[in-house]
Parts: C-alpha cells; sequence; structure tokens
C-alpha cells in the first residue's frame, strides 16, 4: 500500500479537530500571539501541575544544565508536592495502603531506566535515571528498586500523607459495607506527569512518573515505566508519552506507535490520532475511560490529544508559555 493510500486511509478514519502546533495555537488564544514552529529549546508536559514542571524545566536548560537535569528537575516539582495525588509524596496508595510509584526516563542516545512498584522513595524519575546512567539495567522493581534506590544515596520516607490515608480509610470501609473485594473498588483519577524535552541543539528526552491507579491491586503496574508505551524517546525523529489508563496504553504500545507514525511523515496530532483510535478499536464498547498522549517531532512540532474531553497539556519556550486543551475524539 502506498504511504498516500494508507493517509487516506487513516485520515479518513479519524476525526477532524484543530491541529494543537506552534504554528496554530495562536488561533485558539484570545491574544492572538504567535510563536516560532523552530523556537528552541522547547518543554512540553501533561497537565495543570506539567505547565511549572515545564519551567522549571526551561530554567534548568537556561542554566546550561542539560535535558536530563531539566527533566528531573521538573518532574521533581510534581513528585514533591503532597497536593498532588498522581505522582510521589500524597500519592494515592494501592488497596492496601501503600504508595507505590512508577517512573522511566530516555535520552538522546536511546538510552533508558525504569522503576516500578517502588515505594518510600518520593522522586522516582531520579531513581530511574541513576538505573539508566549507573546499572547495566533499564527496569527495576519493588524491593529490587528501593534497595537500589537506598544503596545510592536516596533516604526512605513515608509517602502516605495523613489526608489521603484517612480517604483511604473511607474508601476500605465502603468496600466492606458494599461487601466487594477492596482490590476490585472504582477507579480513583491519576494524572501522570509526562514531559518531552528538545533543547537548543535539537536533542530529544523524556520522562514520566506517576503513583498510578489509586487502590490499584497490589503489584499492578501501568505503562508510565514500561519503555515503549508510557515514554519511547527516538532522538532522529520525536518522543512520545502518556496518560491515563495505562493498561489500554500497555495493550497498543502508544507512545512507540506515535513515534513510528512520525517516523512515516505523519504530524505530532496525525500520529497520536492513530494510536488513540487504535485503542479505542481494540476496547470494543468499553470506552469509559481516559487516555492522552502528547508528542513533539525533531522540528519542534508538538500536539496533543486525547480519548475524551479534558485533556491539557504545556508548552513552555523561551517567549511562549501557554496551557492547551486539546481536541479529543468521542464527541
Amino acid at each position: 500500500m502506498s504511504l498516500s493510500r494508507r493517509k487516506f486511509l487513516v485520515n479518513s478514519a479519524l476525526i477532524s479537530g484543530a491541529v494543537v502546533t506552534n504554528s496554530l495555537i495562536a488561533s485558539n488564544q484570545s491574544n492572538k500571539s504567535t510563536t516560532n514552529i523552530q523556537e528552541l529549546p522547547l518543554i512540553i508536559s501533561t497537565w495543570s501541575h506539567g505547565f511549572p514542571a515545564s519551567k522549571k524545566a526551561l530554567k534548568v536548560l537556561a542554566n546550561n544544565g542539560n535535558l536530563l537535569d531539566a527533566i528531573t528537575s521538573g518532574i521533581n516539582l510534581s513528585e514533591n508536592d503532597p497536593a498532588n495525588h498522581s505522582v510521589g509524596l500524597g500519592g494515592y496508595p494501592d488497596a492496601d495502603g501503600n504508595v507505590t510509584l512508577d517512573a522511566s526516563i530516555m535520552d538522546w542516545s536511546g538510552n533508558a531506566g525504569s522503576v516500578a512498584c517502588l515505594q518510600g522513595i518520593k522522586n522516582p524519575i531520579n531513581v530511574a535515571r541513576l538505573v539508566m546512567e549507573k546499572s547495566k539495567h533499564v527496569f527495576l522493581t519493588g524491593n529490587g528498586a528501593q534497595k537500589f534506590a537506598l544503596n545510592n544515596g536516596f533516604v526512605k520516607e513515608n509517602l502516605l500523607t495523613e489526608k489521603i490515608k484517612v480517604e483511604w480509610e473511607k474508601w476500605i470501609e465502603s468496600q466492606k459495607k458494599r461487601m466487594i473485594d477492596p482490590v476490585l473498588g472504582s477507579e480513583k483519577n491519576h494524572d501522570t506527569i509526562g514531559l518531552l524535552a528538545i533543547d537548543k541543539d535539537g536533542n530529544i528526552a523524556g520522562g514520566v512518573s506517576t503513583s498510578g491507579w489509586g487502590y490499584k491491586h497490589p503489584g499492578r503496574v501501568g505503562d508510565s515505566p514500561i519503555i515503549g508505551a508510557g515514554l519511547f524517546v527516538d532522538n532522529e525523529i520525536g518522543a512520545a508519552c502518556a496518560t491515563g489508563l495505562g493498561e489500554r496504553v500497555i495493550e497498543t504500545v502508544g507512545s512507540f506507535l506515535i513515534v513510528e507514525m512520525m517516523r512515516q511523515g505523519f504530524s505530532p496530532l496525525e500520529a497520536i490520532k492513530i494510536a488513540v483510535e487504535r485503542l479505542k478499536k481494540r476496547s470494543n464498547n468499553n470506552q469509559n475511560f481516559q487516555v492522552a498522549y502528547i508528542a513533539l517531532n525533531k522540528n519542534g512540532e508538538h500536539a496533543g490529544y486525547s480519548l475524551r474531553n479534558g485533556f491539557e497539556y504545556a508548552i513552555v519556550t523561551n517567549s511562549y508559555a501557554k496551557m492547551i486543551t486539546t481536541d479529543y475524539m468521542i464527541k
């Protein structure tokens, strides 16, 4: 099948929407400001708590920090915020009341590091980076990930804040009154922090961190620490990362798919739409969930898009800083 024929078939199956790249964002802003699509460095990140994270990352780059310094410093802001219940300190626990954290990072050379089910360490993105830089491995989990962190100078602390502990206790009681297994309880919102950056030299890196599905089954791992699912970076092409229900992202290897679609010539928005359409089809009629992606390519074009309404992402450059509410598939 020719590329033009394939693009016609894909585009005919996708819902049209405004392209949220630098060149078109201005049309959606009341002040009609514009920004250069080629302006670098450029940082994009998921959700409103990604806005200060992106600003922090840009500041690190401005002070001659490298991309990995920028990514970890930015994501640390979300991880260290006890008011953020999706990431790090203050994150929602699993059904047993344990806060378990997942994170991954990839650099411009294709190196990667991940941790999953990490307890007692509030900055899993830093541990993931250390796995990448200081070990022969890519992915560490559970007690092994914690032991690695402690052996490398990290400090163990209680991540379950009093506020979230009280919420969890109330949830446990509600499940008992309904006579259902607590591990089969309803899902809590989990707004993963995903941050993608391209520096002034055009090099790309990314990171993801989350406390995952609130009240999840103990041992559950989402998409965030899985390279290719929650995050993927290819310095020749671009990068993508995910937020939302990780099970659906894992099943479709979403971030890798988006980067591969960009490799075939699709724009970031077109590539994300393909990934969202694929998981929508695979979920049949069970679509009462949210998944969203952000992506950028080597030229600095970027986009965000989601299955359902309600997703936003941050874009920050030296002359431009905005939160963008994205288009979505299920109207």
